[in-house]
């Protein structure tokens, strides 16, 4: 090649040709520098053919400066980055950006230093010194990693390094990760588990692109299945990637792994230190990492050899990007699985709608668990009416079900309750004068924590202490909380069951792997006796001794304007209530209520899936709603009011008239001030047979919006705030 056109991480640049010095290698999908005025950028070669650019006399073109010494992207991804970028209405660079994780991966190997603790006690203790001691038990990462860890800065680290309590210590960047054994402890399956993994061991060996729904019920042994599949793409020298949609579900998947391969994977998340994920990256481009365990970023890392896809919690809405690059993992991993002709496996106990849709339509291959494992029985699943026995005063949980606690409790078994709900109380208001703390950012009422003594807002993180005195009429001892969070029910459960051990599972107190790994090893070992948590209890966990299962409020995923709010809430329950029962002890659910007549809570009360599922078919058919139909969302934000109302207000005016496709809107945005923004919003309900991004583009490429308004598309939006 002379010339090459290259794909720069700028979106406002998006395609440059340059030249190519004589004696330098090029492929199709090389990382290369470039020079950009007096800069220098990263970019990938890419065909000509498929990137519009201006053709540029080959007298000004400028030469390449380097190419990076890591394998070119595949041309499956590189395909599979177009796909996304089209699909999804974003840039290309955008969605190329996700490939290079690691951008100190990008050059060759080496070494670092790291830090770790001696054992040595400091003579001079200082409170700091005192918490980093306390945080950094059993870590080792750069000063900078472990200055974060500790919140401390990182001169009191130095000073640590300087009394010799942190020692250096010399790291391998690419240093090789042990190898998983595909028969380390082959497991004994039951007969409809085995003809699943036979199925799927089948289709990795084919080596052709096959979707599957793995719909099996909570305990029926979904993981054991696909780790078979695993096993045999390690056999033949396959690389596999196990999606999982939050960290929170790493730690119990990490055990399991290891206890069937006698290794753990490799992992790939937000949270990894910067040498972690420069180690990963390149073990899975060079072919190394056999098998990757992620969150949905994992999906596009340019693995060498990929052999098999899993997604595991398949309906899980964690898999839609809610910033940024807009894409569903879910649906995108089936698309990579059809570019690499590999097979590609569903699991979930409870499946989206349109993966029920299209396993019905034969686009996907449905395998069924419909028992759980070694005879293990679903729970008994009960509606308390809270009309009928309402909580006492001042209280949330029903006397019944605080009586079936107690009796767990004397029984040495376990309970867990669950309400969807951070905090302590999700309002805060003057009991004088009626005010009500709201975030200065967004239109969010500040959800009181009482542990930490905040108020915080959900949304952009913004926090307050708790004052004294309302800040409106200046009265003191006048703040009152209002509803239930689950630190609120903590506080029942220590007035009711005072002798109770009882652990609070939510997203601020299990922030970390190691937080989880604690929670999970007290469980199994019967040292909790009530769990309260939030949607993190509600997968992916097994407590043989857990038996009752407390709904705290299932109308509340019913309310406000999610148009998939049904489907949601029956997802939530039904895996919540799959934590009882997973032993030999049968357990017991009740779901807490004010409409026990609504079609998702009968559904849950009769075990009836499939009558939910065809009623919520039928009512999506009508409105023209996925999978039947098409949606998207273009929010227009600005941080002034009148400047985005403006642009939505153009981009509504100019909106095409087709008989295939509704506008509606513009309107404000449910939160209508997010983040110091002002957002309003358009949804577009198209038929199946529109061609909605070509639409999309033709209309909005042509506006110009001042410099301050954002304008993004989300098409399958899942938020609708």
């Amino acid at each position: 090649m002379k010339r090459v056109r290259l794909l720069v991480f700028n979106a406002a640049l998006g395609v440059l040709d340059y030249r190519v010095p004589e004696g330098m290698a090029i492929e199709y999908g090389s990382v290369v520098i470039a020079p950009l005025g007096p800069r220098q950028v990263l970019g990938i070669v890419w065909e000509p053919e498929r990137l519009n650019a201006q053709d540029v006399p080959e007298s000004k073109l400028r030469p390449l400066l380097e190419v990076l010494p890591v394998p070119p992207l595949p041309e499956q991804l590189r395909r599979l980055i177009e796909w996304t970028s089209d699909y999804y209405c974003a840039s290309l660079s955008s969605v190329a950006r996700m490939a290079l994780g690691s951008m100190a991966a990008l050059r060759g190997g080496g070494t670092t230093t790291e830090y770790r603790l001696t054992g040595v006690e400091p003579t001079r203790m200082t409170p700091q010194r005192a918490a980093a001691l306390d945080a950094l038990q059993g870590e080792q990462a750069s000063i900078r990693e472990l200055a974060e860890l500790a919140s401390v800065s990182e001169g009191v680290l130095r000073g640590m390094v300087g009394a010799g309590v942190l020692e250096p210590v010399t790291v391998d960047l690419d240093r090789p990760y042990p190898p998983a054994r595909p028969d380390f402890a082959v497991p004994q399956l039951s007969e409809a588990q085995q003809a699943a993994a036979d199925t799927f061991v089948a289709a990795v060996r084919e080596h052709a692109f096959a979707p599957f729904l793995l719909d099996g019920v909570t305990g029926s042994g979904k993981t054991e299945c696909y780790f078979e599949a695993v096993a045999e793409a390690l056999r033949l020298g396959k690389q596999v990637l196990v999606l999982l949609p939050e960290i929170a579900l790493t730690e119990n998947f990490l055990r399991r792994f290891e206890q069937r391969f006698g290794v753990p994977p490799i992992l790939w998340h937000s949270s990894l230190k910067s040498s972690e994920r420069r180690r990963a990256w390149r073990a899975i481009v060079q072919g190394e990492a056999q098998v990757v365990v992620g969150a949905r970023s994992a999906l596009f890392l340019p693995y060498a050899r990929l052999g098999l896809i899993v997604v595991d919690e398949a309906h899980e809405i964690s898999f839609k990007q809610d910033d940024g690059v807009r894409y569903n993992a879910r649906d995108v991993a089936v698309i990579r699985a059809k570019f690499e002709r590999i097979p590609v496996v569903l699991a979930s106990a409870t499946p989206a709608l349109e993966s029920m849709q299209l396993a019905e339509a034969g686009v996907y291959r449905k395998i069924e668990l419909p028992d759980r494992f070694g005879g293990a029985m679903l729970p008994d699943i009960e509606i308390l009416d809270l009309r009928k026995e309402p909580p006492e005063r001042g209280h949330w949980l029903a006397p019944r079900l605080v009586a079936e606690m107690k009796e767990r409790l004397a029984r040495g078994e376990q309970s867990l309750l669950f309400l969807n709900r951070r905090g302590y109380a999700p309002l805060t208001l003057c009991r004088h004068c009626g005010y009500r703390f709201q975030c200065p950012n967004c239109t969010a009422w500040l959800v009181e924590h009482r542990f930490s003594r905040r108020l915080a807002c959900h949304h952009c993180g913004h926090e307050v202490p708790v004052p004294d005195a309302c800040p409106e009429c200046g009265t003191a001892d006048c703040l009152v909380a209002c509803g239930p969070g689950v630190e609120r029910i903590a506080d029942e459960v220590a007035e009711v069951l005072p002798e109770a051990r009882t652990a609070l599972v939510t997203s601020d107190t299990m922030n970390n792997p190691e937080a989880i790994g604690e929670f999970v090893a007290k469980a199994e070992a019967g040292a909790i006796d009530v769990i309260i948590g939030t949607q993190l209890v509600t997968k992916g966990y097994h407590f043989p001794e857990l038996t009752l299962v407390g709904v705290v409020d299932a109308d509340l995923g019913l309310e406000g304007g999610d148009l998939r709010a049904a489907e949601r809430t029956y997802q939530q329950i039904a895996q919540v209530a799959g934590r009882a029962g997973r032993g030999e002890k049968p357990g017991e659910v009740l779901i807490q209520t004010r409409h026990p007549e609504a079609a998702v809570i009968s559904a849950l009360a009769n075990g009836d899936r499939d009558a939910f599922y065809a009623a919520e078919t039928e009512s999506r058919r009508d409105a023209g709603a996925p999978p039947f139909g098409r949606w998207a969302a273009i929010i227009v934000s600005s941080e002034d009011q009148a400047e985005a109302l403006s642009a939505a207000r153009a981009i509504g005016g100019t909106a095409p008239n087709l008989p295939d496709m509704l506008v509606l809107g513009p309107a404000p945005a449910p939160l209508a001030l997010l983040r110091g923004r002002h957002r309003f919003r358009l949804l577009i309900n198209a038929r199946r047979s529109a061609e909605l991004q070509k639409t999309l583009r033709e209309w909005l490429e042509p506006l110009e919006f001042p410099r301050g308004v954002r304008v993004n598309i989300d098409i399958d939006p899942y938020s609708f705030v």
